[in-house]
């Protein structure tokens, strides 16, 4: 059984509260995405989320078709929540989501009561837990009225199988009526999760002002743009990089020498500022106060460090935020 570390606390600020209730998330949290599926090592994936818990990462991101292969990535969470992480279960926010395709036929996606419900059971039987602490609609179902999906989410929270209910990759109209419905049904929304960084700012399009309308969290995804804002594609793709793996979700075609220009330029200003590019990238997203917690994936414990050391970075002066801004108008 793992250990913690005592001092995995002594940065207070490090927690923040999700909008206006009770739960708190770090502000930088672990996602499960990559890296602790079955084609994933083990060991290397327990070593991460051990190490994660010491600096106070508390919250732990998965969905049920993480992996690869699907499933696999709450089967390995699972493993070492039994095996070194039982002690702390009540430290831990473990949060998973269901909304796409995770099994054949109509009932193995989107957003239907039967799809989100018969998922939950599974991931709770994968990860070995009687209840999470978020469960998400993974997305927006357009053929399913919201009233079915919340409806799901609530009577997930009242039957005790999660804790709170969440929206993910849902836009600002959507989100508001979502966070009418749950609110109707007593099980309110308590965090948002957009995919938000330096090259996807559309939260900024209404998003962000409908969550703190709401009063809700906001915990963002992909902030690093898939490992591109980091130093790992400033002279190529490496061949262990997510754009070298034939499972990525980054693809080289989707790395540009125009995207590579505007990288190699934003590493200049975060080496300006004494940080990686990936430190400074977390930064950014972190700058706005609407946004709770950035969820960052890591296959190297050197680098889950150098995103967790940016939630406590010197904030990103004007001048710096006008530099980046007119690198990415370029």
């Amino acid at each position: 059984m793992h250990q913690a570390n005592p001092s995995r606390y002594a940065e207070t600020a490090f927690q923040a509260r999700c909008g206006k209730s009770g739960l708190h998330l770090p502000k930088i949290s672990l996602g499960l995405w990559h890296n602790f599926g079955s084609v994933d090592d083990y060991a290397t994936a327990r070593s991460i989320a051990l190490r994660a818990f010491d600096l106070g990462v508390t919250h732990f991101d998965l969905a049920n078709n993480y992996g690869p292969a699907p499933g696999t990535a709450e089967e390995t969470i699972g493993r070492i929540l039994r095996e070194d992480l039982t002690a702390y279960r009540d430290e831990l926010i473990i949060s998973t989501k269901a909304g796409y395709t995770m099994w054949p036929g109509p009932h193995g996606d989107f957003g239907s009561r039967k799809y989100l419900l018969a998922s939950l059971d599974q991931s709770l039987k994968r990860m070995g837990l009687p209840y999470v602490d978020i469960f998400y609609s993974h997305r927006r179902d357009p053929h399913t009225p919201m009233e079915e999906t919340m409806g799901a989410l609530a009577q997930a929270v009242r039957s005790g199988k999660a804790l709170y209910a969440a929206v993910s990759n849902y836009n600002a109209a959507d989100t508001a009526r979502a966070c009418a419905i749950l609110r109707d049904l007593g099980t309110p929304c308590v965090v948002h999760q957009p995919k938000y960084s330096l090259f996807m700012r559309t939260p900024e399009e209404g998003l962000l002002d409908t969550v703190e309308k709401e009063g809700i969290g906001c915990a963002v995804f992909s902030p690093l743009a898939q490992g591109l804002l980091t130093d790992r594609y400033l002279c190529g793709i490496p061949a262990d990089a997510r754009a070298g793996k034939a499972h990525g979700f980054l693809r080289p075609e989707q790395i540009s020498d125009a995207k590579l220009a505007q990288v190699r330029a934003l590493n200049v200003i975060a080496k300006e500022r004494g940080q990686s590019l990936a430190s400074m990238a977390i930064a950014w997203v972190l700058r706005d106060k609407r946004v709770t917690s950035a969820i960052i994936g890591a296959s190297k414990i050197s680098q889950l460090e150098q995103c967790v050391a940016a939630a406590s970075s010197d904030t990103l002066t004007s001048d710096e935020l006008k530099r980046i801004d007119a690198i990415l108008a370029a």
